[in-house]
């Protein structure tokens, strides 16, 4: 055992009933970090199961995506059909992991439901997340690759192409889900990503419809929308671009009275919440109290990578909602989030607390 499971072992060894959080505070690690202890120490067989006498804080949980994101930064132009110079970076992410992160950074107890193979590249996204989320119930499946995201960046920060290996999460099936049902008891809001299949994304939504649970839903791609489920019926939020949009409803966007159009059809489809990015032109946000509205994107100063901004846009959107903000709040923080992603080179900016957003927010009114 390394110092920090003794640690753990000997203050769980003088009292039984301590709670995840008093040992956070004691031992000056983070809650998230605490939770991954315990569980490492139980498939050890250090200890065979804790006593808590009353509930944890309520908790977001995060459903979907969590990879080893894998960066080529050309040095110049794209040219096709031959070998083009280039740097590489390696981060984790996955858009549940990514909004995981985003909200665990801002102080929100976040945890993490995903699959992921038994490998190297899981070891390092636990690494990377330990502080942030708890991971203990993510399922490692052996015979099975953890999922990957590689992707060309231009120059200008702008995507070139991107690869992506999604094969594992077709085991995060609504079976795996309801092993995991005495976790939704204690959540805040779901948040589910479209990595997932299509049976998992509509158990997901039963279950938050039937528990009155928040729920928010997140397209990866457009190609991945027909996991969609037929209706948004007992979804909270419906956050997706102009291509998934479009996917999704079968309308064009052309214009902002079409842009308009395909946020009031969303919100037909039965979402409380609907919001439809187009990247540096803004967003379009409206519910079913509210018009929609159209919020321009914050400028950035200068645009690393592009990669992360709309997980960034989402946390920041989710977290004014959490934190009892109106639609417009909200819908700002999501924007100063996004654009100070766009201005570092990583996933998730590594600077972002929830003082630091609100500081982000102030200087740009």
């Amino acid at each position: 055992m390394n110092e920090k499971e003794l640690a753990v072992l000997d203050l769980i060894r003088k009292n039984p009933y301590v709670s995840q959080q008093e040992m956070a505070d004691i031992l000056q690690i983070p809650r998230p970090t605490i939770a991954n202890i315990i569980s490492s120490l139980t498939r050890k067989g250090k200890i065979f199961g804790r006593a808590y006498v009353l509930a944890d804080e309520k908790e977001v949980i995060c459903i979907g995506g969590a990879n080893i994101d894998r960066k080529f930064h050309l040095d110049g132009q794209t040219q096709l059909g031959t070998s083009n110079p280039a740097s590489m970076t390696v981060s984790v992410g996955g858009v549940a992991r990514n909004v995981a992160e985003n909200l665990g950074r801002l102080d929100h107890r976040v945890r993490l439901l995903s699959v992921a193979g038994n490998d190297n590249d899981w070891e390092k996204i636990m690494q990377e997340c330990g502080n942030f989320m708890d991971v203990t119930d993510v399922g490692l499946l052996y015979g099975h690759s953890t999922g990957s995201y590689s992707a060309v960046i231009d120059p200008e920060g702008e995507l070139v192409i991107a690869m992506a290996n999604m094969a594992v999460y077709d085991q995060l099936t609504p079976e795996y889900i309801e092993s995991k049902m005495k976790l939704f008891a204690n959540a805040s809001m779901l948040v589910i990503d479209l990595n997932c299949p299509k049976d998992t994304v509509k158990a997901v939504k039963n279950i938050a419809q039937m528990n009155q649970i928040p729920l928010t839903i997140v397209p990866v791609s457009s190609p991945k929308m027909n996991r969609m489920p037929e209706d948004l019926t007992g979804v909270t939020w419906f956050i997706c671009n102009k291509d998934e949009a479009e996917a999704y409803t079968g309308l064009t966007i052309q214009s902002d009275t079409d842009w308009r159009n395909v946020v009031i059809k969303l919100l037909e489809y039965g979402a409380e919440n609907v919001v439809v990015t187009r990247g540096s032109s803004g967003v379009m946000a409206g519910s079913i109290n509210d018009e929609p509205v159209y919020y321009k994107a914050f400028e950035s100063s200068q645009i690393e990578d592009v990669t992360g901004a709309g997980d960034a846009f989402v946390s920041g959107l989710i977290h004014g909602y959490l934190t009892e903000s109106t639609l417009e709040e909200s819908v700002q923080m999501g924007l100063i989030n996004a654009s100070k992603t766009l201005e570092c080179p990583t996933t998730v900016r590594p600077d972002l607390t929830k003082q630091q957003l609100l500081t982000d927010l102030e200087e740009y009114k």
